[in-house]
């Protein structure tokens, strides 16, 4: 998204399209009714959830109404109730660490050092989950808990999604926790 938005500008390139995330689609999805997503599934179990605010999505890109739109779907499917933000958030809160090449570049140690802030950032929020929408956030993010010995378990935006429709499938459920394994699952697959 950043790179044709950031493109056409420079290069002057006349279009006949906007540039969305599909973050904004899901948001405006859920309020017109066309996606169906549920948080009951949370109301007893109480998990808490925070989320990550991208670099490129938020900060380079689409800006603070992407990020509210980020926050509407995460509490639309996991329970307003239960969910916790980071501090600073939106445009202000802190990378990852893990973008812009830094995850594939091979300075490992590097990346986890910087990636200590975001950490601490996290822990600090006392939530089971982290929701991350960006796959180099969730690798980044999912790393520095194992390396530095966290308590959260890294979902992908999608995943709550799937699961709160109910179309989680078994097999897509691997990397989350015991405590998610069985939500809205059908009853052939318990």
């Amino acid at each position: 998204m950043f790179a044709v938005r950031v493109g056409l500008q420079k290069f002057n390139i006349e279009h006949n399209f906007e540039i969305e995330s599909i973050i904004t689609l899901y948001a405006r999805w859920i309020r017109e009714g066309k996606l169906k997503v549920n948080s009951d599934w949370n109301k007893d179990r109480k998990i808490k959830f925070t989320v990550q605010d991208p670099c490129q999505l938020v900060r380079k890109t689409f800006g603070d109404p992407v990020a509210e739109d980020l926050r509407f779907v995460v509490k639309a499917v996991v329970g307003e109730e239960n969910f916790i933000d980071m501090y600073p958030n939106r445009s202000n809160n802190f990378c990852c660490g893990g973008g812009g090449g830094f995850l594939q570049s091979g300075y490992t140690e590097e990346r986890r050092a910087y990636g200590k802030r975001k950490f601490d950032q996290i822990a600090a929020t006392e939530a089971d989950y982290v929701a991350t929408p960006c796959h180099n956030c969730h690798s980044q993010i999912e790393d520095l808990e194992k390396h530095y010995g966290g308590h959260y378990h890294t979902t992908h935006l999608w995943t709550l999604i799937c699961l709160s429709l109910g179309i989680l499938g078994p097999e897509e459920r691997k990397y989350l926790g015991p405590d998610l394994k069985d939500v809205n699952l059908p009853e052939d697959d318990v």
